[in-house]
Order: structure tokens, then C-alpha cells, then sequence
């Protein structure tokens, strides 16, 4: 049996969970799939899988091993991809990954445009409020809104976020303008569940100065806390393109903007290592060009795009 197909095949059955599904998503028969895995364990001479009537578990060797099969079916991908020249001609499917609200907002309307451009390339968007993995989630590209730990990723900085405090004007009819952080003790605060690890708010740009926050409402979307914000119901803290609109329409108003923290930069991030592909380059491209000229992405340290 051939090596490399029975690799595809182990990496399929893993992913899947099970012989049956693996089989059906490879348009083989359960038989085929079996025999290969077991090709692969004689080969090896280690055992891969624990398989019972109920379940589908990787050794220890087999964990290895997957992540050994996935990197090296990948760099054979991408020999085989460059010799049929899709490293000078965008061709395939690019999966772009961004947080939700800026997703929707922002990189939808470039990756339809970027399709209108190049025929031969289809899209996936996952936008998804978690810092995802692009080498083993099989994502292309990335729009992260934080500061970048070191990393093997490549990272083109397109601009800057800031966070800004805000309230309805009715809101701040009745309950006054807090003047400086110490104010928020007076004040209904609306938090995002899981957006700081502490129930702390951070002000100034070296961000010295820590106010403790005891939230009335709490909501897992920031969709959520701005509409209560829009209410009336208190003051609520997002990045500045969440809340863009409800800003220039005057449904809310910024406060303690002389006490904000040093804005977070903005950058479009794909997997390095091996010489993107066209997909991925010409994407990358479109993007930081498209990105950097929105004025609500605020000043930019011009970087040179990927050649």
C-alpha cells in the first residue's frame, strides 16, 4: 500500500473520529480505511489507534505521530501546489478567521471584494471571538486586535484600536459625566463576561492606573452591552469600531477619553515558515491596502506589504 495515502487516510480517520466517517468523507469503504491504518501500525511497528465499540482514541505514539503526518502531507501539498503554479495564481479556497463584530463589519466587505478580483479563489469566514490556531485549525489568514506574543506567525501591523467608555446622553443626564476613573464607583457598569481576567478597568497609556469595577450586568456579547448602553441602562467599554455608528449618530457619547489606554494595534497574521501562497500573498495585500486606508483605524507605521 502506498505510504502517503495511508498517512491521508490515518490523518482522516483521527480528525473524524471514527473509521466509518473517515471512509465516507474519503469515498472509500470502511474495510480500505481499516486495512490502511493497520498498513501504517505494521509499519511502524507501534499501535496508533485504541479503537472499541464506542470510541476512537490516539495513543500516545499516535498523537506523534498525527502531527508528524499533518506537517508532512502539508509540505507535500504545498510541493505539489507550487509545481502546478497556484504560488503564481491565486487558486483555491482561503479561510479567514476575525472577531466577530470587526469580521462582519470590516473584513466581510474586503473578502468579497478580493473575490470579485480573482475568479478562482472561494472563501471561508470564521469569525469567532477566541485567539484561534491557524496551523492546526487549517485557517489561512487572521485579523487579531492585541498586542502579538513571538511567535513562527508572520504579522503586518494595518492600524490601531482604541477603547473607548460610553453612555447614552439620557444615561448621563441623570446620573452626571464621571470626571475621572474614581467616578465609575458611582456609576451602573456594563462588562463583557470573560474580557478581562480581573474585574479591573486599566487607564492611561502606560495603563498605571487600575479601578476596580463591580458590574450590574453582564453579557457575553458586546452586542448585547452596547444595546443596553444605547437604553440608557449604564456605561459600557468596547473598541471604537463597535460603537462608530451609535458615536456619530449621538445614541452614545465617549467619556474619560483624556484617561484612555495606549489604543491596541491591528494586525492581518498568516502562517510562516514556508513562502505563502498566491491565495494567501495577493489576500494579504488586498487587505493591509484596504485596512490601512480606513480612517477609523487611526495612524499607521506604514509596513511593506508581502512581495
Amino acid at each position: 500500500m502506498d505510504r502517503w495515502q495511508a498517512m491521508r487516510v490515518f490523518v482522516k480517520v483521527a480528525e473524524s473520529g471514527g473509521f466509518a466517517e473517515a471512509a465516507r468523507r474519503l469515498f472509500m469503504s470502511p474495510p480500505a480505511v481499516t486495512r490502511a491504518v493497520a498498513f501504517l501500525e505494521d509499519a511502524i511497528g507501534a499501535r496508533l489507534l485504541v479503537r472499541t465499540t464506542r470510541s476512537l482514541k490516539l495513543t500516545e505514539t499516535g498523537e506523534r505521530y498525527l502531527h508528524d503526518c499533518q506537517r508532512i502531507l502539508a509540505d507535500l501539498a504545498d510541493a505539489e501546489a507550487a509545481a502546478a503554479g497556484s504560488y503564481t495564481t491565486p487558486t483555491g479556497t482561503l479561510i479567514v478567521t476575525a472577531p466577530v463584530m470587526f469580521g462582519q463589519l470590516h473584513i466581510l466587505p474586503v473578502v468579497m471584494d478580493y473575490l470579485g478580483e480573482h475568479p478562482m479563489v472561494s472563501a471561508q469566514t470564521l469569525f469567532l471571538d477566541r485567539i484561534t490556531n491557524l496551523v492546526e485549525e487549517g485557517m489561512d489568514v487572521a485579523i487579531r486586535i492585541s498586542h502579538l506574543p513571538d511567535s513562527e506567525l508572520t504579522a503586518i501591523r494595518v492600524g490601531s484600536m482604541r477603547r473607548v467608555i460610553c453612555a447614552s446622553p439620557a444615561y448621563l443626564a441623570e446620573h452626571g459625566e464621571p470626571r475621572s476613573p474614581a467616578d465609575l464607583a458611582g456609576h451602573s457598569v456594563i462588562a463583557r463576561i470573560g474580557a478581562w481576567p480581573r474585574l479591573e478597568w486599566r487607564f492611561g497609556r502606560d495603563q498605571k492606573i487600575h479601578v476596580g469595577i463591580q458590574p450590574r450586568l453582564m453579557c457575553n456579547l458586546n452586542e448585547s452591552g452596547i444595546s443596553a448602553a444605547i437604553s440608557g441602562w449604564g456605561l459600557v467599554r468596547v473598541f471604537a469600531y463597535q460603537v462608530d455608528s451609535a458615536l456619530r449618530e449621538g445614541t452614545l457619547r465617549a467619556v474619560l477619553t483624556e484617561f484612555e489606554e495606549e489604543p491596541m494595534p491591528i494586525h492581518i497574521v498568516h502562517a510562516g515558515g514556508r513562502a505563502p501562497s498566491a491565495k494567501v500573498r495577493s489576500f494579504v495585500d488586498f487587505a493591509v491596502e484596504r485596512l490601512r486606508a480606513n480612517p477609523i483605524f487611526g495612524d499607521l507605521a506604514r509596513a511593506r506589504p508581502l512581495s
